[in-house]
Parts: C-alpha cells; sequence; structure tokens
C-alpha cells in the first residue's frame, strides 16, 4: 500500500512529529510506502508530492511547522478539484491519505470519504476547537508560550505601573487565553464564550492600580464586549469563509487607558502561539495520533479521526469530530469565576 499524507491549515508545533509517526511504523511494521503531498489540500489537486522515507523523518521529531508545508487550500472552490485529487492519486499510485489539520482540513477530508476517497484524519489546532477529542497537539505549546510571554510581561508591567493586555489566539474559542490566563495568574480573562463588560474590566483594573499592582489582562482574539462586535484584522474571507481575527487587545487597552486614566499597553502575541519547538506532552501525543492513524489506514478504517478520550487514542466519525466547534463550557469552570471579566 501507499499511503499519502498532507497538512493543512495553520501551522503548529507536533505535525513533524506525526508525519515521522507515520512514515516509521507504516514502513517498519507494516511495509508499506509513503509519500507526502506539499501544501496541504493543493498538493493532491495540483499533483505536488515528494517521497518519504525513514531518512526524511529522522530529525523532525523536535522541529516546528511542518516539513509538508501548508496552505487554506480548498478543493471544493477549485473548479474541478476532488476529480484532480482522484486523478492525481492514482497517477502517484497512493491508496489512501492521511490528512493532518483542523475543522477545515477535516471537513475537506470528510467530504473526500463521502465520495469514495479514503481518508484517516488526525486532530491538529492550538486552538483546542475541535470536538470529539479532549485535546488537539500544539495546544499545549501555545499555552506554554503565552503563560511564559505573561510571566516576562508581569515583571515590566510593574515595573512601569501599567496595565498590560495580552491577545493570544483562538478563534471563537477561549481555550489558550483560559489556560494561559490561569497559568500565567491574570487578573481578568475574556474569552469568546461570554461578551465582556468594559466597565467592569475598568472596575478590576482600578481596584488592581489602588492595591499598588499593574493588572495583566488576557483577551481571546475572538472575544467580543458587550452590545459591540468581533476586531477584525480585514473583512477579507479565506478559502474556507473565515475573517481575520485580532486586534481587540489594541481595541481593549486604548478603552481601559480613555476611562481610567492609567496607562495601558496591548501585546499581541499572534504567531509566536504557533511556532518553534513543541513541548514533550505536544510530542508524545503526535506521535501517538500518528501511529494510530496509520493502523486506520493499515486496516481499511476510512472515514475516521484519530482522537483523545482521557488517556486513550481511540477512533471516532470524521462527521462527528467536525460537526460542531468545541468551545470552553463555562459552567465547568466555576471555581475561576472570578477571573471572567
Amino acid at each position: 500500500m501507499r499511503i499519502g499524507v498532507l497538512t493543512g491549515g495553520g501551522d503548529c508545533p507536533g505535525l513533524n512529529a506525526v508525519i515521522r509517526a507515520v512514515v516509521r511504523k507504516g514502513i517498519e511494521v507494516y511495509g508499506h510506502e509513503v509519500v507526502g503531498f506539499l501544501n496541504g489540500w493543493r498538493g493532491p489537486v495540483e499533483g505536488q508530492v515528494r517521497p518519504l522515507g525513514l531518512d526524511d523523518v529522522e530529525d523532525i521529531l523536535t522541529r516546528g511547522g511542518t516539513i509538508l508545508r501548508s496552505s487554506r487550500t480548498n478543493p471544493y472552490k477549485i473548479e474541478g478539484g476532488v476529480e484532480r485529487i482522484r486523478e492525481n492519486l492514482a497517477r502517484y499510485g497512493v491508496d489512501a491519505l492521511v490528512a493532518i489539520g483542523g475543522e477545515d482540513t477535516l471537513g475537506v477530508a470528510k467530504r473526500l470519504v463521502d465520495e469514495g476517497i479514503g481518508v484517516v484524519g488526525v486532530p491538529k489546532t492550538i486552538d483546542n476547537d475541535l470536538s470529539a477529542t479532549d485535546y488537539t497537539f500544539g495546544f499545549d505549546t501555545a499555552v506554554h508560550i503565552a503563560t511564559e510571554a505573561i510571566d516576562r510581561l508581569r515583571t515590566t508591567a510593574e515595573s512601569h505601573h501599567r496595565a498590560l493586555v495580552v491577545e493570544v489566539m483562538g478563534r471563537h474559542a477561549g481555550w489558550i487565553a483560559l489556560h494561559s490566563g490561569l497559568a500565567g495568574g491574570a487578573n481578568v480573562i475574556l474569552v469568546p464564550e461570554r461578551p465582556f463588560s468594559v466597565e467592569k474590566v475598568c472596575e478590576w483594573v482600578r481596584r488592581r492600580f489602588e492595591r499598588e499592582y499593574a493588572p495583566i489582562i488576557v483577551v481571546a482574539e475572538g472575544a467580543v464586549p458587550e452590545g459591540g462586535a468581533e476586531v477584525l484584522q480585514t473583512g477579507e474571507r479565506d478559502a474556507f469563509g473565515h475573517v481575520r481575527l485580532g486586534g481587540v487587545g489594541t481595541w481593549l487597552a486604548d478603552e481601559l487607558a480613555a476611562r481610567t486614566g492609567q496607562e495601558s499597553r496591548a501585546v499581541v502575541l499572534g504567531h509566536t502561539q504557533r511556532g518553534g519547538t513543541p513541548t514533550a506532552y505536544d510530542r508524545v501525543l503526535a506521535t501517538r495520533f500518528g501511529l494510530h492513524a496509520v493502523d486506520a489506514v493499515h486496516e481499511g478504517d476510512f472515514g475516521v479521526m484519530v482522537a483523545l478520550r482521557g488517556t486513550d487514542i481511540v477512533r471516532v466519525k470524521l462527521a462527528e469530530a467536525t460537526a460542531e466547534l468545541k468551545t470552553v463550557p463555562l459552567e465547568r469552570y466555576a471555581e475561576a469565576e472570578v477571573f471572567f471579566g
């Protein structure tokens, strides 16, 4: 059997660990061949392919990003895209695909399975917003990076006695903001799951300054003020219909300065959260996902995604995995209620 591997959507730490696991087990245990499609779904659409042997994955476990590169290509937005995928799979003798990605990449995978193409999915996103899995790899690394940034920013905030607003990624899910905010000891955590009151945040900031401490506010890029709307970097949409979020941190810092009279600054962590070497947890989780994904391919169990349930790796239907966004269930975080502005 010849197995194709691709990585779609935004990059994140741990992608190379999955590729390595698929290649090593696919070749050494099952005797299959493995090839990589480059640039996400653009690879099978345009026939961009490279061999993946044991030497190609020897030293990639600790590397961030993806050796296969990525894109936000949607074959269903390209004329004849699906047929071109069929033709290229046949041309290169590829019997099945392992698609590593988030809701968009796996949404395409689900539709291709419905059309008779064998695909197994691996959940990847720093946002941790894929349903049917407890965690996605990349999330732990992103939280670690954001937490370290908050730790560093706290000292400069105290030195200058100013409020610091830290904007983190996550789109419409507040997992990164919640975990990094709690771990970093933020005074206010603003998540997309609950519109926030600017005046309430100002009140918390004033109280913090009254105690002679500098406040740290962590805000998810998709957080929305009461009666307001998301702050967009641009109104343009990508191939999957997403707008680019970003800017709420700067907007909020300006509001805090104007309403409290205290100096406030915004720090946007941006792509630093998805770059660099993965944590040990993400390396292990990504490796386990890759090993179980190649098992599913070998068994011909297509249309599934490997997922983490507790400490076990299980298989779930792609339809279940992509059915809805996994957002933060605030009711389960009652112990942290005091932190949600």
